[in-house]
């Protein structure tokens, strides 16, 4: 635990200098605060455990866009970087919501102008902070796109959004509870992705082209928050430290992120160079594909010798 420490920590191998508010949030976490007991810090602590019995680890990222993590990683045990794993055509539901066909609604809107607001399928959001970002949404002036889950404040509050939010809306804002995600973000109208930084949620929108909005919540999504933003230069933060969401701050940063201007395009031209890497990444001579080869090339030699040594085991017993 960082235990509310500001040092920046620079002797993690692999890892470029970080700040304790940018490590995932269960290492934020003051010791006196922490409570070990909870269902989430078990499945967590359990898996860095497990990890280092691990054969193989497989990581849903690429090569070229992680050398030096990866590499420390590599350097103790077989690591493959084999992203990015997600279907662009889905055909499974990604949660138990049903989804909403959005295609009709984004039919003629104009290339780029409608921004995708979505904080995944987990965390929650307060409702101070919900109503805060509806209200910078009608103030930007931009269209959008807003998948709001029905618990996405708690599920014993149902009526978070502010009075008359939908009607203010009109026809230039759609919200529905779910939706498929690809499926809306590749469409041509949309231009922006207001994202909670999940990591499935960034690499989708980077292959999509889109810059990002970054709202993270919890767990890692700092982090990646800190990859978007600051190594990858492909994002802006809604607000510092993700404290004090005000309406005219959402409204303020939707707009320079969608708007044509000095920002907005810089940060268009990188996701550009790193979209380049994502799809290069899975070609037939392209790292992650080379990776996952290897992978399996690797996985059949152990089989192969642990068959080996069964046979030879039992050829060994029958001569005795």
């Amino acid at each position: 635990m960082v235990d509310n420490r500001e040092d920046v920590i620079d002797y993690v191998p692999g890892v470029k200098a970080i700040e304790p508010k940018d490590l995932m949030s269960y290492l934020q976490v003051s010791d006196k605060d922490v409570d070990t007991n909870t269902v989430v810090y078990r499945i967590l602590f359990k898996a860095f455990k497990d990890v280092k019995r691990a054969d193989f680890v497989l990581c849903n990222t690429v090569q070229e866009l992680e050398p030096d993590s990866l590499s420390a990683l590599q350097a103790k045990q077989p690591v493959y970087a084999i992203g990015p794993v997600f279907y662009t055509d889905s055909v499974v539901p990604t949660s138990l919501w049903a989804e909403s066909d959005c295609t009709e609604w984004l039919k003629g809107r104009p290339t780029g102008s409608v921004l995708y607001v979505s904080f995944g399928s987990y965390a929650h959001v307060g409702k101070k902070e919900i109503v805060e970002i509806a209200h910078g949404l009608l103030l930007s002036g931009i269209s959008f796109i807003w998948v709001l889950r029905p618990d996405i404040v708690g599920s014993d509050v149902p009526d978070f959004l502010p009075n008359g939010f939908v009607d203010q809306a009109q026809d230039r804002g759609l919200v529905v509870q779910w939706c498929c995600q690809m499926e809306v973000i590749s469409n041509p109208a949309v231009g922006g992705f207001f994202t909670h930084c999940g990591w499935n949620s960034i690499l989708e929108s980077v292959w999509c082209g889109l810059p990002l909005l970054c709202y993270p919540l919890l767990t890692d999504q700092f982090t990646n928050r800190k990859i978007v933003v600051d190594d990858w230069r492909i994002g802006i933060n809604l607000c510092e430290n993700n404290k004090n969401v005000t309406r005219e701050q959402v409204s303020a940063n939707v707009r320079r992120l969608m708007i044509k201007g000095e920002t907005s395009s810089e940060l268009r031209g990188n996701v550009e160079k790193v979209k380049r890497h994502l799809k290069d990444a899975v070609t037939a001579v392209g790292s992650s594909e080379r990776s996952f080869n290897s992978f399996v090339c690797e996985v059949r030699s152990r089989i192969e010798t642990k068959l080996c040594n069964v046979v030879n085991g039992l050829e060994t017993s029958r001569s005795d």
